[in-house]
């Protein structure tokens, strides 16, 4: 039993199972997410006893109380800690996890709700609506072809313009022959689609839907499973609570969970479809037989195109199909490799959008093979009327009381004609691409520009920002299309027009898409209609699209161009994954952005990129590429090893050596320098936002609140997510940004540095700390700090920005301090 062969008619019942899952799942996360704020809220509420509590006077003499009382403050500090590190673990193992499998999910819905309806259109176009058409047309030319044989008749008996009767009678015949012939195509070839739809098509995708629901049950499970580690506290009481949700969790059965809903749905067997020539149509006709290809001298030349374009059609719909059948397997091999390596609880997840994508190939093979099949069954009708025409000529058409006679002059072109033909017929019959002539390899192997997707049109520029996009416009007719940042999955075309950029939405409505005239069924369709015809876009614009504007490949990947592992962290934005490029398997680092954010974060989120494309040099973090052909977002950069350098200060106090820290000093002023030749203003310069690579070179990075300015000043408002303690006065008095107050925070850097990763000013608040610098006061020199490097400190502090020195300087400066 199963979703293919138990409920093929119970669409809404999958669609209403598919909601009642999300509303679960989104049940399941917010609970998680409670807990997480609960277990951080008493950690919190541990660590501030135990910083609270006064430390005693050292004794003269032993005390086993005094000791007894220092255990429980540091085994209470300590649980504070473990309490939070299992907050952390929670938030980014099993809820980060469980939002991934619920954007899959969705996802999958989608999928599953976009397939079949594409599976039921196309069924339903087939085996009705053309059969319709053309029973309607069939009935209107018997009628037609009758007409012309009773006014015919009537000719001959009066004896006058019996010529001009006779070949309004020829070509009211001909019309009404090479039509049956289409019908009787129409109708094998709907035969074989249902049979197909039946069969094969519509089970696989049920087939398909249930293996990937099943999946993301296994997902659910292992996502339970580690949440129940992690929130253990080992108590008898917890424990004992714990074991319940254990066994409940160990009752998931993925291969039984969807049992009770199919008995629930189970559809009853439907009767045997069939699809047969109406012989209705043949009661007004004359010796036209059933569910037969007629072979005469008024079908030949149009029975010879149709073989030639059936043929044409099958042979590049089976190149299409070996194609997708080489990636589905591609594909496939990959995610059967990284099988073993999903017994791993967090690449779970990971594995269950390339098995949608996989999903999505092998139901783009199936409609590949019932095309298939039904163009094999229409040239197998065709290709076995044509190899009895081979032998002979076909026949001519006999007509009530004609007495012409043929002139020997007739016979030999009719011979002429038949001889070609044969010769045409026999040929396609040898090769399919034979009939194809000289061009067959560039009618094979090349695509048309708009029958390309959309993602490869080199004017596709993906979820790019309206002010780049803008920036790109910079002549008459330049046009580009984008993915909208406000409204994902909604497209505009963005034009340079009369002097100004103008935008357009593109309207999607029944299957096409349009401006405000004609509709074509896809983007490159109707971009290439307006840019070759010259056609306006609306009659009020007068807009015309003259230049593609091409897209930057040095910088645009694709986001099948890279493969993400696992997960490093979270950003401003979203998160941030360890991740593989496909092209040359480098690893890389691959920053995510959320797809709910607000278009102006979107776009903050981009800045970054911008900035990085510019910069080449080995203390500045490299840009490898952007994702932006669709949501979600990535920024793919350089992956540097060693992680943030706030962790591995923090993490190699002990190792570290007083020599080691100046070059790290030395790297950090290197790299400031640099984007101070640049005119860029980092803004958020610390030590969370460098980062340790091979040899510990020290690289700057996370240039999400960057600006590149002309003058070097940038004017902000608002102290919304602004870093106090690293901030220099000016910019928190007065919104003003420059390369001087980037020295300030590379002041507060080096204390973070030489104090081995402690949080500036200890014990102050953000608002505390603020108040005591505008009274003057700075931070005192770190234990492991040396003189001649607090001197430069105390000069990066300065409250005039003028007073303050060019990185160039710290960079000299610290150099020698190294030399020393």
């Amino acid at each position: 039993m199963g979703f293919g062969r138990d409920l093929i008619n119970s669409h809404e019942g999958l669609l209403k199972l598919q909601d009642w899952e999300l509303k679960l799942l989104e049940t399941v996360k917010r609970f998680m997410t409670l807990r997480v704020k609960s277990d951080k809220e008493y950690a919190a509420l541990l660590l501030s006893m135990t910083q609270q509590t006064e430390k005693q006077e050292a004794a003269d003499y032993v005390s086993t109380v005094s000791k007894s009382w220092s255990q429980v403050i540091r085994q209470t500090e300590a649980l504070g800690h473990i309490m939070r590190s299992h907050a952390d673990d929670l938030n980014s193992g099993p809820l980060h996890r469980l939002a991934t499998l619920i954007r899959d999910k969705q996802q999958v819905k989608k999928s599953y709700q976009s397939l079949h309806q594409q599976l039921e259109s196309h069924n339903h176009k087939v085996t009705k609506n053309d059969l319709e058409k053309l029973k309607a047309s069939y009935r209107q030319l018997s009628r037609d072809a009758n007409n012309a044989k009773e006014k015919y008749r009537e000719a001959l008996s009066k004896g006058r313009e019996a010529e001009r009767a006779r070949e309004r009678y020829d070509k009211a015949t001909a019309k009404l022959h090479n039509l049956h012939n289409n019908y009787v195509l129409a109708v094998c070839g709907a035969r074989t689609q249902q049979e197909n739809h039946r069969q094969r098509a519509a089970p696989a995708l049920l087939d398909a839907l249930q293996r990937m629901q099943e999946d993301m049950t296994l997902a659910l499970k292992s996502i339970l499973e580690e949440y129940c580690e992690i929130s253990s506290l080992l108590t008898e009481e917890v424990v004992g609570v714990h074991r319940e949700i254990s066994v409940s969790v160990q009752q998931i059965d993925p291969l039984a969970e969807y049992q009770h809903f199919i008995d629930a749905y189970r559809s009853p067997v439907p009767p045997e479809p069939s699809v047969e020539f109406d012989a209705s149509l043949l009661d007004e006709t004359d010796n036209i037989p059933a569910n037969e290809i007629l072979w005469n001298t008024l079908t030949a030349d149009s029975l010879q195109n149709t073989l030639s374009w059936k043929t044409e059609e099958l042979a590049l719909t089976q190149k299409n199909l070996q194609e997708k059948e080489m990636l589905a397997d591609d594909l496939e091999a990959r995610i059967q490799t990284g099988q073993p390596n999903a017994n791993r609880k967090s690449d779970c997840v990971l594995l269950l959008s390339q098995k949608l994508s996989l999903l999505e190939l092998r139901q783009a093979v199936q409609s590949l093979r019932s095309s298939e099949a039904c163009l094999l069954s229409q040239k197998a009708l065709l290709d076995t009327k044509m190899a009895a025409a081979v032998a002979s000529p076909p026949p001519a058409l006999q007509y009530e009381d004609d007495t012409r006679s043929v002139s020997s002059t007739d016979k030999k072109e009719k011979s002429s004609r038949f001889d070609t033909l044969r010769h045409s017929l026999a040929g396609m019959m040898r090769s399919p691409k034979a009939m194809l002539g000289s061009s067959s390899s560039q009618f094979f192997d090349v695509i048309p520009t708009s029958e390309r997707p959309l993602a490869e049109q080199e004017w596709y520029h993906g979820a790019i920002p309206r002010t780049e996009a803008q920036e790109l416009l910079r002549q008459q007719g330049d046009f580009l299309v984008r993915e909208s940042h406000g409204k994902p999955g909604e497209y505009v075309l963005s034009v340079f027009s009369d002097d100004q950029r103008r935008h357009f939405i593109i309207q999607f409505a029944d299957s096409q898409y349009r401006f405000e005239g004609t509709g074509f069924p896809t983007i490159p369709q109707l971009i290439e209609h307006h840019f070759s015809s010259k056609q306006v876009i609306t009659k009020k614009s007068g807009v015309v699209l003259l230049n593609p504007v091409v897209k930057d490949k040095k910088w645009i990947l694709n986001h099948e161009d890279v493969v993400l592992g696992e997960l490093l962290g979270k950003g401003n934005f979203g998160e941030v994954f360890k991740g593989t490029l496909q092209r040359d398997k480098v690893p890389v680092a691959v920053k995510t952005c959320k797809e709910d954010l607000p278009p102006e974060l979107k776009i903050r989120f981009l800045s970054e990129a911008r900035i990085l494309k510019q910069y080449d040099h080995p203390n500045i973090v490299k840009l490898i590429g952007v994702c932006t052909q669709r949501q979600p977002i990535y920024i793919v950069m350089e992956l540097v090893s060693g992680g943030d350098f706030l962790s591995f200060l923090r993490k190699k106090k002990d190792e570290l050596k007083t020599k080691q820290l100046v070059r790290f000093a030395v790297d950090a002023a290197a790299g400031m320098a640099y984007l101070e030749s640049k005119n860029c203003i980092h803004r958020d310069l610390a030590a969370r936002n460098c980062l340790v690579g091979e040899s510990n070179v020290l690289k700057i990075s996370d240039f999400g609140m960057s600006r590149q300015e002309d003058d070097g000043v940038y004017s902000s408002s608002g102290l919304k997510q602004i870093p106090i303690k690293w901030t220099a006065p000016e910019a928190l008095n007065y919104g003003r940004y420059s390369s001087e107050s980037d020295v300030w925070s590379y002041g507060i850097l080096l204390w973070e540095t030489f104090s081995l990763g402690v949080c500036p000013y200890p014990g102050m608040t953000n608002q505390q700390a603020r108040e005591q610098v505008e009274k003057g006061y700075r931070m005192s020199c770190p234990q492991r700090c040396p003189d001649d490097v607090y001197k430069v400190m105390q000069r990066c502090w300065q409250y005039n920005p003028e007073d303050r020195p060019k990185f160039s300087e710290l960079q000299r400066d610290l150099a020698a301090i190294k030399r020393k």
